[in-house]
């Protein structure tokens, strides 16, 4: 049984991993796709920034998938002026949060064990553009 359950692990950790890829990736075919118009509306469209005005174009991207994403971005929030250079955004009530690192090139995408396409784009969208809120 031990056998199975490792080997469950490393697949799902397998489709996780190219779940990531793919977002960051294939946003370009995700735009090709048709969008419907319920859809549309819960997910409008951007336009993202060139690559000249992006914080990051290179970035190395980690996925951290937590049961207490909402509590840890929420924290986050309130220690990331301890570490010089790390910029943090969530959503309000944070279901979740990515941490950019601009010197580093490296960011963190936290979220819970439920996870819409959205929100994991969203979040990937901080890791280049830091914040995009206006």
């Amino acid at each position: 049984m031990k056998i199975q359950k490792n080997g469950r692990h490393q697949i799902l950790q397998g489709f996780r991993m190219a779940a990531l890829l793919l977002s960051v990736l294939c946003l370009s075919a995700c735009h090709t796709l048709s969008v419907e118009e319920g859809d549309h509306a819960a997910h409008p469209t951007f336009t993202p920034l060139t690559a000249e005005q992006r914080i990051m174009n290179s970035v190395t991207i980690k996925w951290d998938v937590r049961e207490d994403a909402a509590e840890f971005c929420a924290k986050s929030m309130r220690v990331r002026s301890l570490q010089p250079g790390r910029e943090l955004a969530f959503t309000t009530p944070p279901m979740a949060c990515a941490i950019w690192y601009v010197p580093g090139k490296e960011c963190t995408v936290i979220t819970s064990h439920k996870v819409s396409h959205a929100v994991l784009g969203h979040e990937v969208r901080h890791c280049f553009e830091g914040h995009f809120h206006r």
